[in-house]
């Protein structure tokens, strides 16, 4: 997986590109604790990424509870496949998602 990072001021936007499964949704975990400090505008980009997985979940679920203290999280161009997951573990329920 790929992972890019674009800060502007308090806000950032990560863009993720292939899977986000058990393999990497480490590596996804390691650079948004490092990155969320002072953000108050998360949006996570999702145009490249075709499967997440119950770990990748996680990953957003922790990141989700970091900015409801600090600001907000957006989830944005998601494919219908990974809408569907987020509708089927109701995800769409706790993500702010744009489509």
């Amino acid at each position: 997986m790929n992972i890019t990072k674009e800060a502007n001021g308090s806000a950032l936007t990560v863009a993720l590109e292939g899977r986000l499964d058990t393999t990497t949704a480490p590596q996804l975990e390691i650079e948004l604790r490092e990155g969320l400090k002072d953000v108050k505008d998360l949006t996570i980009d999702m145009s490249k990424l075709v499967y997440i997985s119950s770990a990748g979940l996680r990953v957003l679920l922790k990141a989700q509870k970091v900015m409801n203290k600090q600001g907000k999280m957006t989830v944005k161009n998601a494919s219908q496949e990974i809408l569907d997951i987020f509708e089927v573990t109701g995800f769409d329920e706790i993500l702010n998602i744009e489509k």
